[in-house]
């Protein structure tokens, strides 16, 4: 059963990193290295905390035992333990590695020696400064009369130091998650509240987007500057060249438009930038572009957010109970909105039910807080235990209720995780570190989230450890512990992180103070967030209304095309069927007008016989007139006659 979940486990952490990955990262513009680099730290990090459950489970003394019994307690024991050996190394290799590939990737330079140099130099700087403060108080130390320190103790304070940051940050994180998390859904469960800060949240957004462009705007005028004066033989080109695939498309078109390659450069007129200048300035391309590609998604997603809750004060008050968007959706509906979530389920869901869950949702995360924070002050109390997490484990072990220890730890751990990895998600500072979905965020910030879980992965464990007492240090029990532990010695700070929660609980950030202030900013604000609101969705519905008409217009034109050439097709049947019958009536008209004629023909002959001109010679008639010769119908007259030698007899 352990060795089940042990790989169902390896598997699922696997995954889980990966779709993060993929959900903040972009796998086809950003570098293989950052996201291997970022995805290894991520899957080293949540495969310690899930498995941390399991070695707990095993470490129990009748499941010891039981283990032991069936032979199956070597097996898990040493899969856990190469786990927990490898695994903390590695993390503490990747706080070393993570720093430098973030320079690497933050960097200018346009070939993989620059850089690695770039990366070089500023790791050298980071570290330097810290080997210097180090080695000032390792001297300090060592001149001191009064202190003798071993080679041994001196490795314990140099990984308690190493250690100190991650376990002040993770003071701070978990005392804003365990306050956070549960108010965050209770504001989401009133809708209206959420409404008008989606307003505000606009108005704010815009500012920064605006910006942005601006920002974008100054740095693509440097590059067309740079652009013109370079031209095509410098020895500078193919790095400008470099730059210019890093600007959007439509200003690389505007700038080959203006580009005069038969011009030749000139060294003695005009004056270029160094390759330096050049790096500098690829650096500010490849942020101005990143920071606008984000405002940009980030205001579509808002505006996608604002629409819906709109959608859902409009349907609150339906009385059909079916619930009805203001846009179209613009992907085709599936099968599971056609038959499961229907428009009638949508609205039970968005209009009733929805704000009900997240309000008991928030009460139940709020009572898990409640007894993290109560636990966090008093797990140093062995007797009697009074941290609520360490007295259920003891129960369950009492019982021999192996699967309630290890799920009772997974979901302690679970929670524990959430609120400091989601604070990790959430926070940002300016716009030097922020982790923004939808494939928006850069590099550098990707590769600094994998060296904050890596600093806050071992003491939030060993905190956890703690809770339950299941640390040495503090039980002051011989238990078989995690290698996790001797990596990571106890420190009485984690238990300070009650300060930063109870703190946080009157905390506003500066968003929600500025929000929740009723001042005249924050009505103009939120009048301006409305008002941007109201005029994309004006432009949006004269994009669909337009879009609709050229599809009505199609509709209706190929219909007529349809008809037209259904009465094309009928009328060629109908000029092929006139045209047979034509002739068929030509044949028959010719043939009757060749019998009338030749009627005619006849009357007029007999005429002819009938009346006797002068000097008719009737002895030149033939028997038939019709075989007569041309010219001659009837007798014949005296100037027709071919004997002409009678034409002057009379003379």
């Amino acid at each position: 059963m352990s060795g089940a979940a042990l790989g169902i486990e390896i598997v699922v952490v696997f995954f889980l990193a990966l779709f993060l990955l993929h959900r903040y990262g972009d796998f086809k513009k950003q570098q293989r290295m950052v996201l291997f680099g970022t995805l290894l730290a991520w899957y080293l990090c949540f495969l310690i905390v899930f498995i941390l459950p399991l070695d707990v489970s095993t470490n129990a003394s009748g499941y010891n035992r039981c283990l032991r019994t069936f032979g199956a307690w070597p097996l898990i024991r040493t899969a856990t333990d190469k786990i927990g050996a490898y695994a903390p190394s590695v993390v503490y290799v990747s706080r070393l590695l993570l720093p430098f590939m973030q320079s690497y990737a933050r960097s200018g330079g346009f070939s993989i020696t620059g850089k690695i140099k770039t990366a070089l130099i500023e790791n050298a700087i980071y570290y330097g400064t810290y080997l210097f403060i180090f080695g000032s108080l390792l001297i300090y130390v060592a001149v001191h009369p009064q202190w003798h320190l071993s080679w041994y103790e001196l490795q314990t304070i140099g990984i308690t130091a190493a250690n100190t940051w991650g376990l002040f940050l993770l003071v701070l994180l978990l005392g804003y998650g365990l306050v956070e998390i549960p108010r965050s859904y209770w504001e989401a469960s009133r809708q209206g509240h959420l409404l008008i800060k989606t307003y505000f949240k606009a108005a704010k957004l815009m500012t920064e987007k605006a910006d942005s462009e601006e920002n974008l705007e100054d740095v693509m005028e440097e590059v067309r500057k740079i652009n013109e004066s370079i031209k095509y033989n410098h020895p500078l080109r193919k790095n400008v060249d470099t730059i210019l695939r890093k600007c959007p498309v439509e200003y690389q078109e505007k700038m080959g438009r203006n580009m005069d390659d038969f011009e030749d450069f000139d060294d003695k007129q005009n004056t270029y930038p160094t390759e330096r200048s050049l790096s500098k300035l690829h650096k500010q391309v490849i942020y101005a572009v990143q920071r606008h590609n984000r405002t940009r998604v980030q205001w579509q997603i808002l505006l996608e957010q604002a629409f819906h809750l709109e959608d859902v004060a409009k349907n609150e008050t339906s009385t059909s109970r079916q619930f009805v968007h203001s846009f179209a959706p613009p992907e085709p509906v599936g099968w599971f909105r056609r038959y499961i979530y229907t428009p009638s389920v949508e609205w039970y869901w968005e209009c009733l039910l929805k704000q009900w869950f997240y309000r008991v949702l928030s009460v139940v995360l709020s009572l898990f807080s409640v007894a993290v924070v109560w636990s966090e002050c008093t797990f140093f109390s062995t007797r009697p235990v009074l941290s609520l997490f360490a007295v259920f484990i003891q129960l369950a072990e009492r019982d021999y209720n192996y699967l309630y220890i290890e799920m009772a730890c997974f979901i302690t751990i679970f929670f524990l995780c959430t609120c400091v990895y989601s604070t990790v998600f959430r926070i940002r500072v300016f716009n030097y570190y922020y982790l923004a979905s939808h494939h928006q965020t850069d590099a550098y910030s990707l590769q600094f989230s994998g060296m904050l879980f890596c600093r806050l992965t071992p003491p939030l464990c060993l905190n956890f450890l703690g809770l339950i007492h299941m640390d040495s240090a503090i039980s002051h029990q011989a238990k078989e512990s995690w290698v996790l532990c001797a990596s990571c010695p106890s420190l009485p700070t984690a238990s300070t992180s009650i300060t930063p929660c109870l703190s946080n609980i009157f905390y506003k950030s500066s968003d929600r103070r500025q929000f929740m202030g009723d001042n005249e900013l924050t009505s103009d604000l939120i009048d301006e967030g409305r008002e941007l609101l109201r005029r994309e969705r004006r432009k949006r519905q004269r994009i669909e209304d337009g879009e609709n008409r050229r599809r009505e217009w199609r509709e209706r034109y190929a219909q007529r095309d349809e008809t037209a050439a259904r009465n094309r097709m009928s009328m060629s049947e109908m000029k092929e069927t006139n045209y047979g019958e034509t002739l068929n009536s030509d044949t028959n008209r010719q043939a009757k007008y060749t019998r009338s004629s030749s009627q005619t023909g006849r009357d007029s002959i007999e005429l002819l016989q009938d009346a006797e001109p002068l000097d008719f010679n009737a002895a030149t008639l033939n028997d038939d007139p019709l075989q007569s010769e041309p010219g001659r119908h009837g007798g014949r007259y005296l100037s027709m006659s071919s004997s002409r030698s009678r034409i002057f007899d009379d003379v």
